[in-house]
């Protein structure tokens, strides 16, 4: 079975020269730098196959670190891109996106006050069309609230592949409080053209492993979107456990999903959904 990661991190110091967002040390994973080359340890050491850098908020609309990272272990990691959506020349940029190493869509963060005011202003409603158009893929990441915007997102662009990140949680919200509106997220399984990361999902609990009060809402997840739409993932630069917890929360502790759907939900089906051959 191939296992797939879809979603982790790397970043570089903060410096003179390659300076980080303001105001970004609040929100970053942990103070020291990670590389490519301790998650790929990482990986090596839990049994995951792949992975696929998310650029983090913090540094900035920065893609370089990722392609780096793939254009070295192209079998190994895979991008999903950064981008100001402000920027004059993005739009000359977004016909070759996915030329560039390892390149396989957008990520937009809007997770934040600051983030996400651009996107309630409207300043983003230009790229979901030339995304459709050029189809490059999106994951969003992006809060219960929001949902009926994204779906009417999706309506209006039906070419457009969308990918709601960590279900949609807030951090530092836990158990039912956090899945308090997950009605919201369950809302868009009705569009096609919809998935979801199950991704950093012990970050959003304080039970104990393997966490049995999240199974209910995972299933619903899980039943809702089905499991070529529902994609395994960890954020693992955060979470409280390791891959090999992590990956049998899902193959060993959810007895709900079916054996053969286990492939799609921990690799397959992000794969085929982002074109990652």
């Amino acid at each position: 079975m191939l296992v797939v990661d879809s979603q982790v991190h790397v970043w570089a110091a903060d410096t003179a020269e390659r300076p980080w967002r303001s105001g970004a040390h609040a929100q970053a994973q942990r103070a020291v730098p990670v590389t490519a080359e301790e998650v790929l340890g990482w990986m090596d050491e839990g049994g995951v196959d792949r992975a696929i850098i998310v650029p983090p908020s913090w540094e900035g609309d920065r893609n370089d670190l990722a392609c780096a990272a793939a254009a070295k272990h192209p079998g190994r990691f895979a991008v999903m891109g950064r981008v100001d959506p402000a920027s004059p020349a993005l739009g000359a940029l977004l016909p070759a996106w996915r030329d560039q190493p390892g390149m396989l869509g957008l990520r937009f963060a809007l997770h934040t006050p600051q983030l996400r005011q651009p996107f309630l202003e409207g300043r983003y409603d230009w790229l979901w069309g030339e995304a459709e158009r050029n189809r490059i893929p999106v994951m969003v990441l992006v809060h219960h609230p929001y949902m009926p915007m994204i779906d009417a997102i999706a309506a209006k662009h039906p070419g457009l592949r969308l990918v709601i990140d960590h279900l949609g949680l807030v951090n530092g919200e836990k158990d039912a409080h956090a899945f308090r509106e997950l009605d919201k997220l369950l809302a868009l399984a009705k569009r096609p053209n919809v998935a979801v990361k199950a991704s950093a999902l012990p970050c959003y609990s304080d039970e104990p492993y393997p966490y049995q009060g999240l199974q209910r809402y995972i299933r619903a997840v899980y039943e809702a979107f089905g499991p070529r739409r529902m994609f395994w993932g960890t954020d693992q630069t955060r979470s409280p456990i390791g891959y090999r917890e992590g990956i049998a929360l899902f193959t060993q502790h959810m007895p709900f999903i079916a054996e053969a759907d286990k492939e799609w939900i921990m690799g397959r089906g992000i794969c085929e959904w982002l074109g990652w051959k």
